[in-house]
């Protein structure tokens, strides 16, 4: 089995969005670089704030669920209860001189 992710992502003005991966490197990617047109690209949501892993994909749909229908004052508690200044989880993941995703 592999991994699955419920993850929060947010724009420098705080715009959230919260999704369910499989791949949370490749996702994260894909919304740095604005690769799938819609919502985050839109409103530059480009930083991983929060992310929850799962063994399997139903619990991480679930939590995904459960979060997206939370008011926004719940979802900024939640990232703020483990990441209290909103960095930017995934700040070293890749090298941005370089597309790919960084290995190791």
């Amino acid at each position: 089995m592999g991994e699955f992710h419920a993850y929060i992502m947010a724009s420098r003005k705080r715009v959230l969005y919260v999704g369910m991966t499989n791949d949370l490197q490749r996702r994260v990617y894909e919304h740095r670089k604005h690769l799938v047109p819609g919502f985050t690209a839109r409103y530059n949501v480009d930083r991983l704030v929060y992310f929850e892993r799962f063994r399997d994909a139903y619990s991480a749909i679930r939590r995904e669920k459960q979060i997206k229908g939370w008011l926004r004052s719940k979802k900024i508690g939640l990232v703020e209860s483990m990441n209290p200044d909103w960095t930017d989880l995934a700040a070293s993941w890749f090298d941005e001189r370089d597309p790919s995703v960084r290995s190791g």
